[in-house]
């Protein structure tokens, strides 16, 4: 019964509530192809973001404190919580300003920074990142490897290592790409729980609309 206990918290994933804000060792930047989440989720959803007004291709999840094992997450902050304009100020990176008061909620509150600080960092981090232009030619749908969503990222990023990115499948499309950043925004290896690339080989890849 021990060994099944201690595997079972091996096999865990390694997460926090309730950590001291400002503590954690490297951002992961998750940027999201919005037409794949309108396809599986926000279609049903309802959802803004996916209105035919809008032409989003990679939007920004969001900005995460991480530790090399693990993150924390839900942190005690001082800070106050952003207000509904500033929010909505983060729709045209993010879809919608209800993702924007989310990822505050879960994952801004354990930057340290204040919620105007650390949107602008979230700006910066997804500005400093090249989105594959690529995939926003896209006529129709296709399949391909995750391994393509990946290796359009490392050539359109230099200074970017195979390392330090990441790609998810979620319902057999391609879900999102992970990129590991230091505090000062600059490339780094992503720790072991986060690098979980999907092997699909025929992951379907929707077009912008």
């Amino acid at each position: 019964m021990r060994a099944l206990l201690i595997w079972l918290c091996l096999a865990a994933p390694l997460w926090a509530e309730g950590e001291k804000a400002g503590t954690f060792d490297y951002f992961v930047l998750s940027l999201s192809w919005s037409p794949n989440w309108c396809a599986y989720e926000g279609d049903a959803r309802g959802s803004d973001q996916c209105d035919a007004r809008h032409d989003h291709g990679w939007i920004m999840h969001g900005l995460w404190p991480q530790f090399h094992q693990g993150y924390p997450s839900y942190c005690r902050t001082s800070e106050r919580s952003p207000s509904r304009a500033m929010t909505t100020q983060m729709a045209d990176i993010m879809g919608t300003g209800g993702l924007a008061w989310h990822q505050w909620k879960k994952h801004g509150v354990c930057s340290g920074l204040s919620a105007s600080d650390y949107y602008a960092l979230s700006r910066e981090a997804y500005g400093r990142v090249v989105r594959p232009e690529v995939f926003r030619k896209l006529d129709r749908e296709v399949k391909l490897p995750a391994s393509v969503v990946e290796d359009a990222f490392l050539k359109a990023n230099p200074g970017m290592e195979r390392d330090g990115i990441t790609i998810t499948c979620r319902d057999g499309f391609i879900q999102e790409a992970r990129i590991c950043l230091s505090r000062d925004l600059d490339p780094v290896p992503c720790g072991q729980d986060v690098v979980r690339d999907c092997t699909a080989r025929d992951a379907r890849f929707a077009p912008v609309r």
